[in-house]
């Protein structure tokens, strides 16, 4: 079924290629009469976002997308994300040390993060993890971060978030022995990795996250990764402003934008955008179940 899947695929890339718009008309075939979607990971804060960040919110809502995460990647700018947080409602928040900048920032701490998770729309930990494609140099202390960010997952219970690339054998490590020691939710953020990794991670339960690249032509081999794991595994994001996804690859992206990877997500699975984007909200919901408590409330 991969290869049908792979197939079915390329007629979307096909489209929106073709469909190499304005910003409107990229955004208006994706009008709210389509199942509401989750963009899982976007950087709301950074200062691509400043001169229209309320447009931005509002395009996002027009497009069907219902709610964004907004990722904290340095906790010094914790009350600048929380604050966006707070000012809109369908944004929520989570916050870490990416592991780029761990060289640069004060060592996260676990009460730190464990007070910060009070916050009733803060929602998971990071993004944490390990990077060693251009910070290689600074492995020993992005290992030390990553497993207190994994120890506050594990005392707070909520999700962690993890970015991965080219550090597949010592993340695969890490995670399952920490993962014995106290399980936690999971998900690889804007996977990309491999497909040893992938299946690491989901025998212990954790989520895929597809952004943009998988959306890429030549992401083929990633798309067959996303193809043959279970569709109840899968969430979706932009990591805006980065990595837009066709049609508008090279310009900045924003969380509206989920529409056109989520389409790709569901000719990977040969369902209908529909049940694709309602599958992904249940299993948003379920990784990230604190959103869903403070809806409930609010």
């Amino acid at each position: 079924s991969t290869l049908s899947s792979s197939s079915a695929a390329s007629d979307v890339y096909k489209r929106q290629a073709e469909n190499s718009g304005t910003l409107g008309r990229g955004l208006g075939e994706f009008m709210t009469h389509r199942a509401p979607i989750t963009d899982s990971h976007c950087h709301l804060d950074f200062t691509d976002f400043d001169a229209e960040r309320d447009q931005v919110v509002a395009r996002a809502l027009q497009a069907g997308v219902q709610r964004m995460v907004t990722i904290c990647t340095k906790l010094r700018q914790e009350p600048h994300v929380r604050a966006i947080a707070e000012t809109y409602h369908e944004v929520f928040y989570a916050a870490g040390t990416h592991p780029m900048s761990v060289a640069d920032e004060p060592m996260a701490t676990l009460e730190d993060l464990i007070s910060i998770s009070q916050h009733p729309k803060f929602v998971g930990i990071g993004e944490s993890g390990l990077d060693y494609h251009y910070t290689a140099d600074t492995a020993l202390v992005q290992k030390q971060s990553l497993k207190i960010h994994i120890e506050a997952a594990q005392r707070t219970g909520l999700p962690l978030i993890i970015h991965a690339r080219a550090a597949d054998d010592d993340m695969a490590d890490i995670l399952t022995q920490e993962y014995r020691n106290a399980p936690f939710g999971c998900v690889m953020h804007c996977f990309c990795s491999s497909a040893t990794l992938a299946s690491t991670a989901l025998d212990l339960g954790f989520y895929l996250s597809m952004s943009g690249i998988a959306a890429f032509p030549k992401s083929q081999d990633l798309r067959d990764i996303f193809a043959a794991a279970p569709l109840d595994r899968i969430l979706v994001e932009t990591d805006s402003p980065y990595l837009a996804p066709p049609p508008f690859r090279g310009r900045r992206n924003e969380p509206g934008y989920t529409v056109h990877t989520a389409e790709v997500g569901a000719s990977l699975f040969e369902i209908t955008y529909d049940e694709f984007a309602r599958q992904t909200e249940l299993n948003f919901n379920s990784l990230f179940g604190k959103v869903a408590t403070f809806e409930a409330r609010s």
